[in-house]
């Protein structure tokens, strides 16, 4: 979202039914094969982020929707637009695509595994090798806190500095109060994570250019 989220800002069930899962098993796939997030700012919705997950033989297929506006006594002010497919092949990382509109500009990144790696190519940066682990901001996926990662708005390779704070508990869209790990990104973007203790994703947090906090609620 330009000038409200600024330019990079923006699973486990069971380990018996895992184990009935033969192709991405190993991925943090969450119950139900979808998650969803409401954004609220100054206590009221401002748009959805939501993720859809689907099998096929070894590969999984994950699309991400984040649509989001922000009005001023009625008028819009900030549209948001943010989608993406990422392709696993059991646990590895072979595709990704993404479209951003922010406000009228226009960014996207593609990938593709080749033998040489994953090679990504962004509105923002030439053609490049990702290092390994590399992945995407889709933020499902805790391994993500492991290595580099991918911007899905232009195809940046960020190196945020991570912190682990204590554990905490954080609010859900129905009011419920879940324990969740907390990580702090700083340097490349500035946001918090959480993840619950199934290792789905839980909750994010930012402030955005005007001062406000802007922070997901999980549907």
């Amino acid at each position: 979202m330009h000038n409200l989220i600024g330019r990079r800002t923006v699973l486990l069930a069971g380990a018996g039914l895992l184990a009935a899962r033969p192709a991405s098993a190993a991925l943090p796939v969450p119950p139900g094969d979808a998650l969803a997030f409401r954004l609220v700012r100054h206590g009221s919705e401002i748009g959805r982020h939501i993720l859809t997950f689907a099998r096929q033989d070894d590969t999984l297929t994950v699309r991400v929707a984040v649509d989001v506006l922000v009005t001023v006594f009625s008028i819009p002010v900030v549209r948001y637009s943010h989608h993406v497919v990422e392709t696993w092949k059991g646990e590895i990382l072979v595709g990704l695509d993404g479209e951003t509109n922010k406000n009228g500009d226009h960014e996207w990144v593609k990938a593709r595994r080749t033998d040489a790696g994953l090679e990504v190519l962004g509105s923002k940066t030439e053609r490049y090798i990702a290092p390994e682990p590399a992945f995407g901001t889709t933020y499902w996926n805790r391994r993500m806190v492991d290595g580099p990662m991918i911007s899905l708005e232009d195809g940046v390779l960020l190196r945020p500095l991570i912190a682990v704070r204590r554990a905490e508990t954080i609010r859900l869209a129905s009011g419920d109060m879940i324990p969740a790990d907390h990580y702090n990104f700083s340097g490349a973007f500035d946001i918090d994570v959480w993840y619950d203790n199934t290792n789905t994703w839980a909750g994010l947090a930012f402030d955005v250019a005007d001062g406000s906090n802007v922070h997901y609620e999980r549907l």
